[in-house]
């Protein structure tokens, strides 16, 4: 065999023979396989897939949103929680705190749009979430606030308000607990801290109104705007506290000068039997205990500056801030800084503007009230503010509401710009009336006739209102009974209290009057008899 043909065999292809398999190598795989179908009825783990709105997007894709820089993703991002939040309410409480800080946190972003969905979210997540679920986050909330209304953004202080808004129709308990910043933040919107020499011999901080031209309103009507929530926030804080009573007829806490009608126990009578007589030291629903034990100080929870209102000390110190700033919105918006004409005519935005101020003053005269020392309170409020409300506040004193009317060109009225109308219409009767309490809480028995001018004004006008009063509404009789009960005891003679009695049975003689304020002028009859009995057994 040739070396060339012993090469061609070395490398040629076995043949197998027919009918015969290929023998398997040892190292083969075998890739054979089964199947078989199963059946599942049901899914026995759920599916881990959130809920999404109609645009496809999870809760958590719609909060990441939130960071994005483009307030149009931002802008959508707030309406795709409401939407998703309003299909799927239970994604609420599983992802309450992420919803909350996100939220919270564009109170203070550079775009109008941004912020005004923030709010309607967040007016959306206040009727859902109760005051128990978000009070763990409201510290939170309240210092993203707490931020928009001290920022130096016009835009973003104007959104503060519609947040707070929200906040105080539902939260009121929460928020007024942080009362000690927000109260400063009030302060901030409508004045600034006057730099003189106060500040470097480290005086009381002194502080005036603040005129910005940027706003898109007129100075006076923000500072509408900033007095309409603090007399709401002011006003949250008296319904908070237990302890003050309801204006007009009820009962008021007596001073050292005040009236008192003690029990008078006729002793002769009683001392031949030999009879005890039990003696009660406080009657009423609500008996005041007086112990000295607490199961925990109170100074070791929290400090005067977390107290708020609560406390005396803070409450003078925010009085002493708050009153010169409303004497000043007062003296812009007063007749004299009108045209002479007007007399004590006011427009309607100048009358609301007062009304605020009012408001303001007697709601902190309420809480002044609820301190132990009140009669030093009252003294210290008479020594401090009497002289400069009695000039400006009784000057036009009382006030009427000049109505403005648009004429046809065949109106008589045709070169008039207003209608000067002293309107009998109870538009300013809240105004007067408001002034007549601050005033009257201001006088006693003992000042009879230092303030016999201003008291002898209001006499007169609620004697009038009384007389020409059938058209007044149950809570309005109510304050005006209330002044007048007050006036009663100032000055304890037949000489003033008994036109003030006339007035009031005058008023019940009225026809078509509403039984609710027939029954408020019962009771007020009824506790000038029982004041006039206590009286005879005294004197017997």
């Amino acid at each position: 065999m040739t070396k060339k043909r012993k090469h061609q065999e070395d490398f040629q292809k076995v043949k197998l023979k027919v009918g015969k398999k290929k023998p398997k190598l040892e190292n083969a795989t075998d890739t054979t396989f089964k199947t078989k179908a199963i059946q599942i009825p049901e899914q026995l783990k759920e599916d881990g897939v959130l809920p999404t709105q109609n645009r496809k997007l999870n809760i958590k894709d719609l909060l990441s949103q939130m960071h994005h820089y483009s307030p149009g993703v931002k802008h959508n991002a707030l309406l795709g929680l409401k939407d998703l939040l309003s299909q799927y309410p239970f994604v609420i409480d599983a992802h309450l705190s992420n919803i909350i800080s996100e939220v919270a946190a564009v109170f203070t972003d550079k775009d109008s749009g941004v912020r005004g969905a923030a709010v309607h979210l967040l007016q959306f997540l206040a009727s859902k979430i109760r005051a128990e679920q978000i009070a763990p986050f409201f510290p939170l909330v309240s210092a993203h606030l707490s931020s928009a209304m001290t920022h130096i953004s016009e835009g973003i202080q104007e959104d503060s308000l519609k947040v707070l808004d929200v906040l105080l129709e539902a939260y009121p308990a929460l928020l007024t607990d942080r009362s000690s910043i927000l109260l400063k933040n009030f302060v901030e919107l409508i004045s600034h801290q006057q730099l003189s020499k106060r500040l470097k011999s480290r005086e009381k901080l002194s502080w005036m109104l603040s005129v910005n031209p940027n706003r898109r309103v007129t100075s006076q009507q923000w500072r509408l705007n900033v007095l309409t929530r603090l007399k709401k926030f002011l006003q949250a804080v008296v319904d908070g506290s237990s302890e003050i009573e309801d204006e007009g007829l009820q009962e008021q806490k007596d001073s050292p000068h005040s009236v008192r009608n003690p029990v008078c126990i006729s002793w002769k009578v009683h001392a031949n039997n030999q009879q005890h007589i039990q003696l009660f030291e406080n009657g009423g629903l609500r008996p005041k205990i007086n112990s000295s034990f607490r199961l925990r100080s109170l100074a070791s929870v929290m400090d005067s500056a977390e107290k708020g209102l609560s406390s005396a000390e803070n409450l003078k110190g925010f009085i002493e801030i708050i009153i010169p700033l409303l004497i000043e919105c007062w003296i812009e918006a007063s007749p004299a800084q009108s045209a002479p004409i007007l007399g004590n005519l006011l427009e309607s935005e100048s009358q609301q503007l007062m009304q605020q101020v009012l408001s303001i003053i007697h709601l902190l005269w309420k809480l002044t009230k609820r301190h132990d020392e009140t009669y030093k309170m009252e003294l210290w409020l008479r020594m401090n503010y009497l002289v400069d409300f009695k000039h400006h506040f009784m000057r036009h004193f009382p006030y009427s509401l000049q109505e403005t009317v648009k004429h046809k060109k065949k109106d008589s009225c045709k070169g008039n710009k207003y209608c000067m109308t002293s309107s009998n219409s109870i538009d300013h009767l809240l105004l007067n009336l408001t002034l007549c309490d601050i005033m009257v809480s201001l006088a006693s028995t003992s000042t009879l006739q230092t303030d016999s001018g201003w008291l002898d004004m209001i006499r007169r006008f609620v004697t009038d209102t009384l007389q020409d009063g059938s058209k007044l509404n149950s809570k309005q009789v109510n304050r005006l009974l209330g002044v007048t009960w007050r006036l009663m005891q100032i000055q304890q003679n037949k000489v003033a209290t008994e036109p003030l009695i006339k007035a009031v049975y005058t008023l019940y003689q009225q026809r078509n009057l509403l039984f609710p304020v027939r029954t408020l002028l019962l009771k007020f009859f009824s506790k000038v008899y029982q004041k006039e009995d206590l009286r005879t057994q005294r004197i017997r």
